[in-house]
């Protein structure tokens, strides 16, 4: 089993479609670990505020077949790839960390994720994972944060129940 640490976004009806992504990763995996959602504005685009949260899984399925399985999550949830990359989305996920595997040009997959680099995939990360290092600076996730421009512009957590319990 491998640990990998997902991001979830969602701006259009983001409270229906995360609390159902959230559901069918631990009917898929079992016990998650969910960090507290946060309101973030729109990157690279004029849109609603995107809801985001990170969630940690063991898995069974190497990278490549966990990203897919994670598209396939995206699609069953009305996710279009027919629209500009940088748009509104019913669900966006992605595998940001995965134990601490490097992959560079192997495919559209990159690990670690470089939307690490952004306040609202980091900060949940780490909430839930602070002492996990990223594998490439070696620094651990709240390092990481601490040291992040962003982190004293980041607005607190959304009043969002997730499911956790």
């Amino acid at each position: 089993m491998s640990r990998a640490y997902l991001s979830l976004g969602s701006n259009l009806e983001p409270e229906k479609h995360l609390r159902a992504a959230l559901a069918e990763l631990r009917a898929r995996f079992g016990i998650i670990v969910v960090s507290p959602v946060y309101r973030c504005k729109a990157v690279g685009f004029d849109g609603p505020d995107f809801l985001n949260l990170a969630v940690a899984i063991d898995t069974d399925l190497e990278p490549a077949a966990l990203d897919d399985w994670l598209h396939a999550l995206e699609d069953r949830h009305g996710r279009r790839r027919d629209v500009p990359r940088f748009s509104s989305r019913t669900l966006d996920i992605d595998i940001v960390l995965y134990d601490d595997l490097v992959m560079r040009g192997e495919g559209h997959l990159e690990l670690p994720r470089p939307e690490l680099k952004h306040a609202f995939v980091l900060k949940p990360l780490a909430d839930i994972a602070p002492a996990v290092r990223e594998p490439c600076s070696g620094k651990t996730l709240a390092q990481l944060w601490l040291d992040h421009p962003d982190r004293d512009r980041f607005g607190p957590a959304a009043e969002f129940d997730a499911g956790v319990r």
